[in-house]
């Protein structure tokens, strides 16, 4: 199955993002004209770095981003001090759904993974303005939220269900779809975010989808070698709600 996403991006390392009409965003992209043009003149370029917070639970959405670049991961924090990673947002959604489902505090951590992160960010006034105008609008960005839920109904059951190896490779298939190239900065860190067990653990399964030939981890690093096998190995933890959003945004 291919990426849930198309990157092809035209920046270059360290170049200040400008917004000129186009997007990378995969949502942005599926807009109508007319729907486009209702945020356009609201739409603010933004850099992120690896490991900034683009969102802190409890804090007002007073701003909603559309990646155009990099991966954010969706962080429920236990005890104020242990995170786990429910969900993923790249290129092909927005960050800050629950303003649309009426609440006006974030309920989430999000922070930007493995790479350097370029956003549209348009204001939660702005956005809410919009989709008071446009029911297609309001009804395309609640599709994404619809397909994320999807993919955090999925991140529960593979926790419950699931192997160790198998939820590894789901989540590396998750990342790839998202960033750029085959190579992503996955350290032991992230995958215990991901997977909430010891570091030995993740060793071990790392070592496991190496002799499957699947992926080649270096240091702080994951090499894709073989996304079929991936799938294979990931089963039914991956596919479904990639499935959904290519019948709703028809990609």
């Amino acid at each position: 199955m291919p990426p849930i996403v198309s990157l092809q991006h035209t920046m270059f390392a360290g170049e200040s993002p400008r917004f000129e009409g186009r997007s990378n965003n995969r949502l942005l992209a599926s807009l109508s004209d007319a729907d486009f043009a209702l945020l356009m003149p609201h739409l603010e370029p933004v850099c992120f770095a690896a490991g900034d917070f683009v969102t802190r639970a409890g804090d007002p959405i007073e701003s909603i981003c559309l990646l155009e670049q990099g991966i954010a991961g969706v962080l429920e924090t236990l005890d104020g001090d242990r995170s786990y990673a429910i969900g993923l947002v790249g290129v092909e959604g927005f960050i800050g759904w629950p303003r649309l489902l009426g609440t006006d505090r974030s309920p989430y951590d999000v922070t930007v993974r493995a790479e350097t992160g370029h956003a549209l960010r348009v204001s939660s006034k702005a956005l809410m303005a919009a989709v008071d105008h446009s029911a297609t609008l309001r009804a395309a960005l609640l599709r994404f939220v619809h397909v994320f839920m999807l993919q955090m109904g999925r991140t529960i059951v593979s926790s419950l269900a699931h192997s160790i190896e198998r939820r590894m490779a789901r989540w590396i298939l998750l990342y790839h779809d998202r960033v750029q190239g085959d190579e992503i900065c996955m350290t032991h860190e992230e995958f215990r975010l991901m997977l909430g067990v010891r570091r030995s653990s993740v060793t071990d399964a790392l070592h496991r989808l190496e002799e499957e030939r699947a992926i080649r981890a270096i240091r702080a690093r994951v090499v894709v070698q073989d996304r079929a096998k991936l799938i294979a190995l990931a089963g039914g933890t991956y596919g479904r709600p990639e499935q959904e959003y290519s019948r709703l945004f028809s990609v």
